[in-house]
């Protein structure tokens, strides 16, 4: 269990974003290196409302080991806009905004490097080397909060989301399509939050 001191400002934290009525984003992609691409976006607000759900059509095939995790497919991409035709309208849905990730240094990197291929500005506050005080990162934040060091990394140890949300009673839906992994990350904050779990009662 996390220093209850620690528990609890990491609470606060998720309370703040739930009263910003910040924005939870999760992307799927073709992969995990500098050349990986969005191959799916979705955003909603802290009511679970969403705002965008949307495939997108990468440059190039879909590799099959992403298609393995994932389940897209290129023919299920075949008609999908690609990140060119949605860029304007992710940016103004972020323009402004507390934006919270799952993992939030891989998002910002993928999105940021998928913009850019199509020679487009990552949107505001995605490029982490600029600014990314209004993007934070859930994964970290739930690491502290449960509080499991490594000694090995010296640090809290990472907990997958999946993982995250059996461990806080979060019902696990469509895990690894991005509007799944949203409303778990969701509820995963709405439980950081919670005074009682805070307590660890």
């Amino acid at each position: 269990m996390a220093d209850p001191a620690v528990r609890e400002a990491i609470s606060r934290q998720a309370r703040a974003w739930l009263a910003a009525n910040a924005l939870i984003l999760d992307t799927e992609t073709t992969g995990l290196g500098d050349d990986a691409e969005v191959v799916e976006l979705a955003v909603i607000d802290c009511a679970g409302a969403v705002l965008l759900d949307t495939l997108v059509r990468p440059s190039g095939p879909v590799p099959a080991e992403a298609a393995a995790i994932h389940g897209i497919t290129d023919a299920m991409l075949a008609d999908a806009p690609t990140w060119s035709e949605i860029h304007a309208r992710f940016c103004d849905l972020v323009e402004g905004r507390q934006v919270v990730i799952y993992s939030r240094e891989f998002d910002t990197r993928v999105i940021t490097q998928t913009a850019r291929r199509y020679g487009l500005p990552a949107p505001q506050g995605f490029d982490l080397a600029l600014d990314g005080s209004a993007v934070h990162c859930a994964m970290q934040a739930y690491a502290e909060f449960r509080g499991e060091w490594s000694a090995e990394k010296g640090q809290y140890r990472w907990q997958k989301l999946s993982a995250a949300a059996v461990q806080q009673g979060v019902t696990v839906t469509n895990a690894h399509r991005a509007l799944g992994d949203c409303l778990m990350t969701l509820g995963v904050v709405r439980a950081m939050a919670s005074p009682e779990n805070a307590q660890g009662v």
